[in-house]
């Protein structure tokens, strides 16, 4: 026992370096970090450019609150929009922050408390984002929740026209369900939100905490759906490792965020925006997001080299994809750590792979021969 809480179920390794995708424990051990600090280290550990941002900027100025203008938050809200039909953005400090920021705007814009989320998603854990999860896990123990938050199957496109009446004022959706075991949006899915959005004055809130800044091969997953949200919030690699989170948002809801509407103290301050801006110069580019694309589609092939079909399903988009290995992987990630591989669940029964999105082909084949090794090799790979 220490001075910690004991709120989270932690591995008995301590990493104390990084570079890359390679990470040391203190014993000096070396592991693939096929984890990325969940989707969170986009550019890898201690990349230099992101070292030298940090560096130069602690040297000019932390923070100094959002009472005055700050040109960097202009920049990498412009840079933000600049692909898309979003025209606004908020920042703040993490995906949960994002959530409970877009849960906000959508309630005060329409004047509406009802929202649809769906089974199995997961979008933080304060209280507004905790009520949007439709997990029971995530519940227990809690007391009441924020109320008017209805969760339906995901991808159930007759459940949601039988829940959707004039009370609703939002629809709020992951792209791929991360925590919830890799699950895409389907295409009849994703014209049916449209339909129903537009029909009944409804807006969509995409969490894109996961899924966005590169993470699937685009700029956001929803530019691969036919989807196109009023809000999209993000975090993890948005940052590439320092904290930074936040929203975007169409035109329409621009007046709804007026002075004093929502705020916060430390989101967008300078170490963070400019972070976040040597972030976007790498990753909002076309060259390094089809090199993304072609690093999924090498990794996905390499698994289905190895991996019988009929055992293993792989499902997923760019560096965010899920094996279902039909079986509980607890056990399977501490065998995959003793053999020198990071790796973290969706779920009880799916391995998710969430490597760098520098990581190398090399790296990827040792990764492959790794779980090979644990997922076939082995005569009881999964308890």
């Amino acid at each position: 026992m220490n001075a910690l809480f004991n709120n989270y179920s932690r591995r008995p390794i301590c990493i104390v370096e990084g570079k890359g995708t390679i990470v040391k424990d203190s014993n000096g051990k070396q592991y693939l970090d096929f984890t990325s600090g969940i989707a969170v280290c986009c550019l890898g550990h201690a990349h230099p450019a992101l070292v030298k941002t940090v560096q130069e900027q602690s040297e000019k100025l932390w923070h100094i609150s959002n009472l005055f203008e700050s040109p960097g938050q202009v920049a990498l809200a412009e840079s933000l929009v600049k692909d898309n039909h979003l025209a606004h953005a908020l920042f703040c400090n993490s995906g949960a922050e994002a959530n409970e920021a877009a849960i906000k705007l959508a309630r005060k814009h329409t004047g509406k408390h009802h929202i649809i989320t769906f089974k199995n998603s997961f979008h933080g854990r304060t209280f507004g984002a905790m009520s949007a999860t439709g997990q029971e896990k995530i519940h227990k123990g809690f007391g009441p929740l924020v109320d008017q938050f209805t969760y339906l199957p995901f991808n159930d496109v007759e459940a949601l026209k039988e829940a959707v009446d004039e009370t609703v004022g939002a629809i709020m959706l992951e792209i791929i369900q991360g925590e919830g075991g890799i699950h895409e949006v389907t295409e009849e899915f994703a014209q049916a939100i449209n339909e129903i959005c537009v029909n009944h004055d409804i807006l969509l809130i995409v969490d894109e905490v996961q899924t966005g800044i590169g993470r699937t091969g685009t700029q956001f997953a929803f530019e691969q759906t036919q989807l196109k949200p009023d809000i999209v919030s993000m975090a993890k690699g948005l940052g590439g490792g320092f904290p930074i989170g936040g929203i975007l948002a169409t035109a329409e809801l621009y007046e709804t965020f007026g002075p004093g509407s929502h705020g916060t103290t430390y989101g967008g301050n300078p170490l963070a925006v400019s972070v976040a801006q040597t972030v976007l110069d790498h990753v909002f580019n076309e060259s390094f997001l089809n090199e993304v694309q072609d690093k999924s589609k090498y990794l996905i092939n390499k698994l289905q080299e190895v991996l019988p079909q009929e055992q293993f399903e792989i499902r997923g988009k760019g560096l965010l994809l899920g094996i279902d290995c039909g079986k509980d992987v607890a056990a399977l990630v501490e065998k995959a750590e003793k053999e020198g591989l990071l790796l973290v669940a969706a779920g009880p029964q799916v391995l998710r792979l969430l490597p760098p999105l520098t990581v190398t082909n090399q790296e990827i084949d040792e990764a492959v021969e790794i779980l090979k090794k644990l997922l076939v090799e082995e005569k009881s790979p999964v308890v």
